[in-house]
């Protein structure tokens, strides 16, 4: 089904942005306009609400578009175009907005709703971290940033007489024969070593002006900016390192018996890094589809199989070609899910190559982008503009949610429960990751004056503290040292990250309580993520049936039983 976006009431409906003039007389408006009712400022913060819609839309189509072709200089300079010349003048009147907002005596009349609360909660965060000075810093950041896509996806190698990408090199890795393992994982490491010093430098430049954004801004450093900037109003720092703790506790011994385990079957007493991928049978990788229309055909019927709701969503993303999922050349690395705010219906950009993680990455995107449609008609665009740990919630959850339907990809009941182990494997797997980046990233901005070997040295006593120790790196200490670089969120979003493990726990609970009464979790699930951010963080957890908690405690109750599941996969 074609959807279309709501009618535009302030912005012509033929409203096209070419340039900062183009947009400069409706700021003006919302800013010059005179309240007088209650009535008058439901009007303005519609207006607003509706002109906020159609930039960040329009924002996302540039980044979309130069994601999927990195060699495009077009696309390339449009999305430039935004940070540099667009972006600059937007932010002194949202500034001015948020103060008109802030100040207006009819505030009262609608404070009282908790959505409303919330989002006011986050425009005195706004207003309370602008500063003038700032802006050319932001602006520089969102431009080299976008550098790492540049980099990462220009890297490919040939192997077998074809030039592939990195995505697809990766797949050789899972090849039982050890002798295609070691020479492909050693072209991987030759084409990724020609980068390592300009990512890292690209880091340093990174961490040099995110620093000099949080003192302007009356911060001692950026991680202390940036908790405050991400909202996290609903837990602390010291709950982070708790985390890591509790993590580093219960989940690294439980990882460091899955690799015993394959060890054993390898007959091998530690992994070199081109064995941590291989199956220890001697299996082929999964191949749950052959290319991407059997991919979405898939997705589709194992989640019209769920509610046929959620099948509705990625169809109508299909037909309206909000999707391209295939792997190629010149294209940015990983996945995502962007909502666009003015149509509702988001884009899922990744880079499938036929692995089972694709099948993941297929259901975790599909997660993002229904959480999107369930929140299409709330009133405000600041309403559907939820936390990550709210966002990641849908997603990890969703992966889960969809075990019972696999059998659509893994009609044979050996590799479906291959399968659903090495998933759940890999959530384990996943935990001291997602503590270990978090980790890294508070030393980091703590540290802002910290070298490029400082960096490394600290990055690997993080790789001990949350490593099994269980793989040997002779010969390629400086593979592990830069290892790092892979992970997107240092370059693009800091302190995006733990949410992952947040929000893994949150999923994990869904999933326990679906084992139960499956109708009332799915039920559960949809009814927390229709909430957009009208509620808090905990409350939308409540209402999904769960807890927002991530103490010893309840990550070892957690831990265990995902443990006892995996048992009854052997």
């Amino acid at each position: 089904m074609i959807l279309k976006r709501n009618e535009r009431h302030f912005l012509p409906e033929n409203f096209d942005l070419n340039n900062w003039d183009d947009l400069k007389p409706f700021y003006q408006d919302l800013d010059q306009r005179i309240i007088k009712s209650s009535n008058d400022f439901s009007k303005w913060l519609q207006d607003k609400s509706e002109l906020d819609a159609y930039i960040s839309e329009n924002l996302a189509w540039r980044y979309i578009k130069m994601t999927i072709d990195t060699s495009n200089q077009k696309y390339l300079d449009s999305y430039q175009y935004f940070v540099t010349k667009i972006q600059p003048e937007i932010m002194p009147f949202d500034n001015l907005l948020n103060i008109k907002l802030s100040n207006s005596p009819y505030i009262a009349d609608l404070g009282l709703s908790k959505e409303y609360e919330i989002y006011f909660r986050s425009i005195q965060t706004q207003l309370q971290l602008y500063k003038e000075e700032n802006i050319p810093i932001q602006t520089e950041l969102s431009e080299m940033s976008q550098k790492y896509g540049a980099i990462s996806g220009a890297q490919s190698i040939e192997y077998d007489g074809n030039e592939i990408t990195i995505q697809k090199a990766n797949l050789y890795l899972k090849e039982p024969d050890e002798s295609i393992r070691i020479d492909v994982y050693n072209k991987i490491v030759y084409r990724k070593k020609q980068d390592f010093k300009k990512l890292d430098d690209l880091f340093s430049d990174l961490i040099k002006k995110r620093h000099q954004l949080a003192l302007n801004a009356g911060f001692e450093n950026f991680r202390d900016y940036k908790f405050k900037s991400m909202g996290r109003f609903d837990y602390s720092m010291q709950d982070c390192f708790d985390f890591h703790d509790s993590v580093e506790k219960n989940i690294v011994p439980l990882v460091k018996k899955i690799q015993l385990e394959k060890l054993n079957k390898l007959d091998k007493t530690k992994f070199k890094p081109w064995d941590t991928s291989v199956d220890p049978e001697g299996r082929q990788a999964l191949k749950p589809f052959k290319d991407v229309k059997e991919l979405l055909k898939g997705t589709i019927l194992m989640l019209d199989n769920i509610d046929p709701y959620f099948a509705d969503c990625i169809a109508s993303m299909d037909e309206m070609g909000h999707l391209d999922l295939d792997s190629k050349k010149g294209k940015s690395p990983g996945g995502y899910n962007y909502p666009l705010y003015e149509i509702g219906v988001p884009f899922i950009f990744m880079n499938a190559v036929g692995s089972h993680r694709d099948l993941i990455t297929m259901i975790h995107e599909g997660g993002h982008a229904i959480h999107s449609f369930l929140t299409r008609d709330l009133n405000l665009t600041s309403f559907k503009d939820v936390p990550s740990e709210v966002a990641e919630l849908a997603s990890m959850s969703m992966e889960l949610l969809t075990i019972k339907n696999w059998d659509v990809f893994y009609s044979n009941k050996n590799d479906l429960s291959r399968a659903i182990k090495e998933h759940l494997e890999d959530i384990l797997k996943v935990l001291p990751w997602i503590a270990q980046i978090d980790a890294f990233q508070h030393w980091i901005y703590e540290n802002p004056n910290h070298t490029s070997d400082d960096r490394s040295q600290y990055w690997v006593q993080l790789c001990n503290r949350f490593g099994t120790g269980l793989t040997d790196w002779d010969g390629y200490e400086d593979v592990l040292s830069n290892s790092w670089q892979g992970q997107l969120h240092l370059f693009e979003v800091p302190f995006y990250y733990i949410e992952y493990g947040i929000a893994q726990l949150g999923a994990i609970g869904i999933w326990k309580n679906s084992k139960l009464h499956y109708d009332k979790a799915i039920n559960d699930y949809k009814s927390a993520l229709s909430l957009g951010y009208t509620k808090t963080i905990p409350e939308i957890y409540k209402m999904g049936g769960v807890r927002f908690d991530f103490s010893n405690q309840y990550i070892k109750e957690l831990s265990d039983f995902v443990w006892n599941e995996i048992q009854k996969l052997k």
